[in-house]
């Protein structure tokens, strides 16, 4: 029903999970103007970059619906 620990060596390594640090960790910096503004042009450079390749790629997929296209003959069976 219980399971017993193996014996440890080391009683630091037994304790090891019942460990809790009272050590609060430094606040973070705030970031500066420069790395915000840097922040949003590296966005929206993407975003234009994405939109772009979608923009231009987009005509590059479809096929044209005017006049149907001729099959040369070796597809024909001939």
């Amino acid at each position: 029903m219980f399971r017993r620990r193996e014996p440890v060596p080391f009683a630091f390594l037994a304790e090891a999970d019942r460990f809790r640090s009272n050590v609060a960790p430094p606040p973070r910096q705030r970031s500066s103007i420069g790395q915000i503004a840097g922040r949003w042009l590296l966005g929206l450079t993407i975003v234009a970059g994405l939109a772009g390749s979608l923009v231009l790629g987009t005509p590059a997929l479809s096929t044209p619906s005017g006049k149907p296209v001729e099959q040369p003959q070796a597809s024909q069976g001939r």
